[in-house]
């Protein structure tokens, strides 16, 4: 670990954020940053990641919101940044593609089914559920989750479960958990610039779909026949 580094990097990142923003909004900005820190001295975290948590919290805060990172939701779940406001909780789970060495032969759908499994399990503790990722990733999101649950049929959900049966095992992912799981927005981190460029789902998949169509992924669960 250098946490010299670490600290003038976050530090630097959040000066740069800093910058221009309200007198009250500095100290929330400024939790997170020393969260950041703390989290990073007991190895619970990387710079990474931590440079792109810091970013959207600030953009959260710009709306009002309180934030916290590596926030503990249950024993076994811990999300990237969750954010209150009034009785609203949001909660952002940042992915940047990376790729266990174990599925250098499954990328495409092993990725899907982390996708799946963090909307699933994560978006029923929060009134809004976001994901977040670089402007130089794909976000293969399963199409069931561009449609509100009322419109989702139990043929699609038990595909999407076939799938992630193969890779979630301790615990598996139930029927219900998908049928109920909500997408609100999909967020696309500009590094370079420290922003946020916010997407709703329907415009992400309109722009995903010709993309992920050349992988020739099994229709019914990127995209639609």
């Amino acid at each position: 670990m250098d946490i010299e580094r670490f600290t003038a990097d976050v530090t630097s990142l959040s000066e740069r954020l800093i910058s221009g923003c309200p007198a009250d909004h500095i100290p929330r900005l400024i939790y997170v940053r020393d969260r950041l820190i703390s989290l990073y001295k007991r190895n619970i975290v990387k710079i990474n990641h931590s440079v792109m948590e810091l970013i959207c919290a600030k953009h959260l805060i710009k709306y009002g919101y309180h934030v916290d990172v590596e926030k503990q939701l249950t024993h076994s779940l811990v999300c990237d940044v969750f954010a209150t406001k009034g009785d609203g909780q949001v909660i952002i789970e940042i992915e940047t593609g990376f790729m266990p060495p174990e599925h250098a032969l499954d990328p495409l759908s092993y990725y899907v089914s982390r996708i799946a499994g963090k909307i699933s399990r994560y978006s029923k503790h929060a009134s809004e559920f976001i994901m977040a990722t670089p402007g130089v990733n794909l976000l293969p999101i399963p199409v069931i989750f561009s449609e509100p649950p009322r419109g989702r049929s139990i043929e699609d959900i038990k595909k999407l479960k076939s799938l992630c049966d193969l890779y979630y095992k301790s615990p598996p992912l139930e029927i219900q958990e998908i049928l109920n799981a909500r997408l609100h927005m999909i967020y696309v981190i500009n590094l370079d610039e420290g922003r946020i460029i916010e997407s709703d789902v329907d415009s992400y998949f309109k722009m995903l779909t010709p993309l992920l169509s050349l992988a020739g992924f099994k229709s019914g669960i990127i995209r639609k026949d």
